[in-house]
């Protein structure tokens, strides 16, 4: 017998995703976007934070690639697949997805959502800010846990 915690139904493949608002049937949706490389408390509060922003929350993962291409070489720690796996595991967290490009933007057209959701330390001026006046969507703002952050436990399991 095998058990697993995370849920496959969860996951929508990018190429779903033009077709996954209708899936929704009118409920609200939240996006939340980032790589979520090393989960801690800071990522747990932002992305309980975002699912209380609307009915439905689809939670995009950076690719390998992509986070190699903006973190450089040695990221990610975690491969893709067992980031999709921690993501669908939380209760909180309706439907998760991945993309290959720098940013988000694309996907957003596609998803259109009602919200999106960021978190402090990229602002109001984030890169999504246009695609998201574009499609009509509301962007939320979410305080960071000062001093939690991946780079900072990097920083200091490399200092053990």
């Amino acid at each position: 017998m095998s058990f697993s915690i995370y849920s496959e139904k969860k996951r929508i493949s990018p190429e779903e995703l033009s077709s996954f608002r209708k899936r929704i049937n009118g409920r609200t949706l939240a996006t939340l976007n980032g790589s979520f490389d090393l989960m801690h408390a800071g990522h747990l509060e932002i992305i309980y934070a975002a699912s209380l922003k609307a009915d439905i929350l689809l939670v995009a993962l950076n690719s390998d690639t992509s986070i190699e291409q903006y973190k450089g070489p040695k990221r990610p720690i975690v491969p893709l697949e067992y980031r999709l796996r921690l993501m669908s595991a939380l209760a909180f967290v309706d439907f998760v997805t991945w993309f290959d490009e720098a940013d988000p933007c694309s996907l957003l057209r596609k998803v259109r959502p009602d919200i999106h959701v960021n978190g402090a330390d990229w602002g109001t001026n984030c890169i999504e800010a246009s695609t998201l006046q574009e499609i009509g969507a509301r962007l939320e703002i979410i305080p960071l846990i000062e001093g939690l952050s991946t780079s900072s436990l990097i920083q200091k399991i490399k200092s053990l």
